[in-house]
């Protein structure tokens, strides 16, 4: 199979042809196998160390996601020992890698957990100028980028639309991503307001039984709206924000009966809405103004039975012009890796069960 001709672009000193020889081992191969070695030298400058990470750490998740391709560094290569194409792939793979580390100047480990997936997926995709595309430049200087392809597909669609599902588990950067391009509109006055709500639902609790005025019984369920913001903003800026309704946080029940112009509304957790909430939120929206609703259609909420507003609403809108329906899967968590293995791990169980069920 060919591979598919990156797209990133190369840093300086990193060149494309590789030497390419048969290893003793192949002569014994298994028909249609042949096993390679190839050297990738790279003129340093600190771009080595950059790619393999502290203490070889990125080094050690390409071999994991490589296996049983061999990878090894020294002190100005990186040398490759497999069949031929998985060596071709990997060598795909680390030009993608090295042309993120020319454009952004670093290498984030989400990147490299990405690119050591495609590996072990064996997938043929470039994927480089995917992972360096700034979406938002934080007052702390702090560059926000979609760190996969699936993540800069959800970003584009939002873009793009003026109503965005963004479907997915824990991790995968459904809410901050949508944060990241509401405070973009504002700087940029394409809406002048941002209104982030969540529907009060959680595991049993119930808002009259927190301590404290109806502003303390709110907060604890927007806490990762307003943790999302203080990222992006600086703390003063987003006070400033909120006194003045530049910036409004509430639960959805607050929605009803607004009509919401020139806004840039983002409602989290979407999954513990009913329909009826779905219908009354979908309606406020105004003129000038855009709208992301994001959840994880499996982990709701709501009591025994209940129909989850998201699912009823994506199974009506998804083929409505104007709206777009992004999913985002394990590939595109970008926490902890072992948090994409436990989103895996949920996955089977629930495969297996509707296929016994």
């Amino acid at each position: 199979m060919p591979l598919a001709k990156s797209s990133a672009p190369v840093c300086r000193g990193f060149p494309r042809r590789l030497r390419l020889r048969p290893t003793p081992a192949s002569r014994g191969a298994a028909a249609g196998e042949r096993l390679i070695e190839a050297r990738i030298p790279i003129d340093d400058g600190g771009h080595l160390g950059a790619l393999l990470g502290p203490r070889d750490e990125h080094l050690d998740i390409l071999r994991k996601g490589a296996a049983p391709l061999a990878i090894t560094a020294t002190r100005d290569a990186i040398l490759l020992s497999g069949d031929e194409p998985q060596v071709r792939r990997a060598r795909g793979v680390i030009e993608e890698l090295l042309g993120v580390l020319q454009t952004a100047g670093a290498l984030h480990v989400s990147q490299v957990e990405y690119a050591a997936r495609g590996l072990r997926a064996g997938r043929d995709e470039p994927f480089g100028v995917e992972l360096t595309e700034v979406v938002l430049v934080s007052d702390r200087g702090k560059p926000i980028r979609a760190r996969t392809p699936g993540q800069r597909r959800y970003v584009k669609a939002i873009e793009r639309h003026d109503i965005t599902f963004g479907l997915g588990p824990a991790g995968t950067g459904k809410t901050y991503l949508a944060m990241a391009c509401a405070v973009r509109a504002l700087r940029s006055k394409e809406v002048s307001r941002i209104i982030l709500c969540r529907p009060a639902v959680e595991a049993g609790e119930r808002l009259g039984f927190l301590p404290g005025d109806l502003q303390a019984k709110i907060d604890p369920y927007l806490r990762p709206l307003y943790d999302a913001l203080y990222d992006m903003v600086s703390l003063d800026q987003a006070q400033r924000h909120l006194e003045r309704n530049v910036v409004e946080v509430a639960p959805l029940a607050f929605m009803r009966g607004r009509t919401l112009n020139d806004s840039f509304i983002i409602l989290d957790e979407a999954q513990n809405t009913t329909p009826e909430q779905m219908k009354m939120f979908l309606t406020r929206l105004g003129f000038g103004s855009k709208a992301v609703v994001t959840g994880d259609p499996s982990q709701t909420d709501l009591p025994g039975g209940a129909v989850s507003g998201l699912h009823h609403a994506v199974g009506i809108l998804e083929d409505l012009a104007g709206i777009a329906v992004e999913r985002l899967g394990s590939e595109d968590v970008v926490r902890h890796e072992l948090v994409q293995r436990i989103v895996e791990a949920y996955d089977r169980l629930g495969r297996t069960q509707a296929s016994t069920g």
